[in-house]
């Protein structure tokens, strides 16, 4: 005790900030193995009780660092005679959801504003766009205009118009026939646009987000992918109007709220 108080060292667990230590330089030299092909996919790693040999530390550690792994999606545990633990095999659409999870979840706590979503969407959709131009399919173009006709269809929920627009930029991405790039997209399709749904589905009109979406069609079919990328600009251009139109009616009405008018 220190002045009737605690000092550092009883406040402190030096003892698991070492083993957290350890455990995560060995899941980084095993991670480095896995990257540079040292270690196969399949590949079944040595046991907990041999790593912790080899390493010189001990078993709870090699666990932890495994955990670690595991949460990378790098390594996965089998079970029965022939278990252990083995190098996954990559799963993009796995990766791609954990992105999107993320993405989500940093939008939900503010970390990005909508200036930033909407730019983020043209730069790089814009990319799309001119890809899907120079190799959308027949099957591309029908995709995309199955949910233009889905959109204008009558009666539909918000939620299913949200969904809609998600898969038809989907399309659209997948157009392009650039497996990185639809990876990397998959943030901006799966977490941007719903947000920007959410924000703007009472002041935004589907008739015109659909319109939008058929210039956009018509443009790819024609292959002219500076009118495709210039169509997703009036759309953006069109959105980010539809929030700004959004906040002002919130801020009106919490004015009202706290002035409230008299008879």
């Amino acid at each position: 005790m220190l002045g009737g108080r605690e000092g550092p060292g009883m406040v402190l667990n030096y003892d698991e900030v070492v083993r957290g230590g350890l455990a995560r330089q060995i899941a980084d030299t095993i991670r480095a193995a896995i990257l540079d092909g040292r270690l196969k996919v399949d590949e079944r790693l040595p046991t907990e009780e041999e790593l912790a040999r080899r390493f010189g530390i001990s078993r709870p550690t090699v666990r932890e660092a495994l955990k670690r792994l595991a949460a990378q999606n790098l390594v996965q545990s089998r079970r029965g005679p022939t278990g252990g633990t083995f190098v996954a095999r990559p799963d993009p659409a796995g990766l791609a959801e954990t992105i999107a999870t993320s993405a989500t979840l940093l939008v939900g706590f503010g970390a990005f504003d909508i200036d930033q979503i909407v730019t983020a969407r043209r730069e790089t959709e814009a990319i799309c766009c001119r890809l899907a131009a120079q190799h959308r399919t027949p099957g591309d173009l029908d995709r995309m205009r199955a949910e233009i006709a889905t959109q204008e269809t009558t009666g539909l929920s918000d939620e299913a118009f949200c969904a809609s627009d998600v898969r038809f930029h989907r399309a659209l991405v997948e157009a392009g026939r650039n497996g990185p790039l639809s990876l990397m997209m998959h943030a901006v399709i799966e977490a941007f646009i719903p947000i920007t749904n959410l924000i703007t589905f009472r002041l935004r009109d589907r008739r015109e987000v659909a319109m939008y979406h058929r210039r956009i069609v018509a443009a790819v079919e024609a292959r002219d992918g500076a009118a495709a990328e210039a169509a997703l600009g009036a759309l953006l251009d069109y959105l980010r109007a539809a929030h700004a139109a959004a906040l002002a009616a919130r801020e009106a009405r919490a004015a009202d709220k706290d002035h409230p008018r008299g008879p």
